[in-house]
């Protein structure tokens, strides 16, 4: 009875779904045809949104394009956006896509009613809470004393997610283990309220958690639940098996090539780098010193292209924003200038910021136009940051022995792997330009990309549009 009053809730949700009017029109479709293949998906950060240039972005967005591609050109791609995960599998039973990619956990329940692809991420949930001094104190909470830790405590998930299967299998042996699930919400925004103090605790993914911690960094991960989850494409059981083979075989091809490691690290692969400490330290001087230099940091954007968020987290990694910053090295100013480069860009003051941001920044398009036209986008700019940050020669060493070692050298994934290897002999005194310290440039373009991101995240291009920018994340 259990199971089927749950599936009857899930048809229930189908016949109130609806797309989300804030995508074009193109970008869905209500009726399905011999040449589309729909996708249906929702809005969030680790599926699909609109990232800093208002394009498309997302890991789902972009594993679904990449499949269309090279594995059904045939077809023409749709997407079906949904109001809320609980509302993806209604739409395949309903027949209105014909693959669920949503960052969907594979679990008991969800395999009664779909089939799943092979998985082709892992993920830990995890319950997180408020973090202040008197929270640190008391975890990590035990799960098996989960209902006694959150008595008299406010706990909500999104309606219809894999938190809520799991809660209630823990609720099997906790008889008074109690929350709320919530229809029209999501993670990010039931994380966003743990931050604000309106709810104690929720569950969400640890990829996701990760991401928000840079947001928010008075999020704390009070326990692990259960063991880690599988992520995968859903389709309905009366799929096409020909469709369901070419899904199988499309993940089995990007495994083995690298591509499906180098998009998940395209999104995910900065959002540990700072710690809570960076985070609460950059938020404070966003507020205290960004706002005096906000307006030349826009002003370069103008004169370069380049997005002024980009700018001033290179800025903050480089000076913290300080004017007058100088280096053991020489290197001085907002945007750490060497002599050579300040001549270079005709600056003749570094300690001034209305040379050095400019300058900073046009030296940044000049390594970006210096990186091979091989290079895609966003991999280009990483490239760019790490020349920006150790020689464009070094640079070239690493992306020589990224080659040697049958790796990508226009991947930044792969790069950022070799970089670090120039500080071991076995592989410098092979290379043109020998010793360099790989890791500095590394944890450069990770942490520019982190600070980007919140920026991004705080002061979106188009406020207008900041709901669905809560997922200004991993460009």
């Amino acid at each position: 009875m259990r199971k089927l009053l749950i599936l009857l809730l899930i048809l229930l949700a189908a016949a109130c779904t609806r797309t989300d009017e804030r995508i074009p029109p193109t970008a869905h479709t209500e009726t399905l045809d011999a040449n589309t293949l729909v996708f249906v998906t929702h809005n969030g950060p680790t599926t699909y949104y609109y990232n800093g240039d208002n394009e498309l972005a997302g890991l789902e967005y972009d594993l679904a394009t990449l499949f269309v591609k090279d594995f059904a050109p045939e077809y023409q791609l749709k997407f079906l956006v949904v109001n809320s995960v609980s509302d993806v599998i209604p739409s395949l039973l309903k027949g209105r896509a014909h693959i669920a990619a949503a960052n969907l956990s594979i679990t008991r329940l969800r395999q009664e009613l779909v089939q799943f692809s092979t998985p082709y991420q892992e993920t830990q949930q995890q319950l997180v809470c408020f973090n202040d001094d008197k929270t640190k104190r008391s975890l990590p909470i035990k799960v098996k004393a989960l209902s006694e830790a959150l008595v008299g405590k406010k706990m909500a998930v999104p309606l219809g997610t894999s938190f809520e299967e799991r809660l209630n299998q823990l609720q099997k042996t906790q008889p008074t283990l109690h929350w709320k699930a919530l229809p029209n919400t999501s993670s990010e925004l039931l994380l966003s309220e743990v931050a604000n103090g309106t709810l104690d605790y929720t569950v969400a993914d640890s990829h996701l958690v990760s991401i928000m911690q840079n947001y928010y960094p008075n999020l704390a991960v009070a326990s692990a639940l259960g063991e880690p989850d599988k992520l995968a494409w859903a389709l309905s059981k009366q799929a096409d098996p020909a469709l369901v083979k070419k899904v199988n075989a499309f993940f089995a091809k990007i495994k083995k090539d690298g591509t499906l490691q180098h998009l998940i690290d395209r999104y995910y692969g900065h959002s540990e780098r700072l710690n809570t400490e960076d985070v609460t330290v950059f938020l404070e001087r966003s507020q205290s010193l960004l706002p005096n230099y906000a307006a030349l940091f826009k002003q370069a954007q103008e004169q370069t292209g380049l997005d002024w968020r980009l700018i001033a987290a290179v800025s903050y990694r480089e000076s913290h924003w300080d004017p007058l910053n100088t280096s053991p090295t020489g290197v001085r100013g907002m945007m750490m200038l060497t002599e050579n480069t300040a001549k270079l860009m005709g600056v003749t003051d570094r300690l001034d910021p209305v040379q050095s941001i400019p300058a900073g920044a046009k030296y940044i398009v000049k390594m970006i136009e210096t990186i091979p036209d091989s290079v895609p986008e966003p991999d280009r700019t990483y490239l760019a940051l790490a020349a920006y940050n150790i020689g464009y020669a070094h640079l070239q060493d690493a992306r020589t022995l990224a080659k040697r070692l049958k790796l990508n050298p226009d991947r930044w994934s792969d790069v950022k792997k070799t970089l670090l290897m120039l500080r071991q002999p076995d592989y410098y005194t092979t290379l043109k330009y020998g010793y360099a310290n790989g890791s500095a440039p590394v944890i450069f373009v990770e942490s520019v990309r982190s600070y980007q991101n919140i920026l991004e995240y705080h002061q979106p291009s188009h406020p207008e549009n900041e709901a669905s920018n809560v997922a200004q994340l991993g460009n």
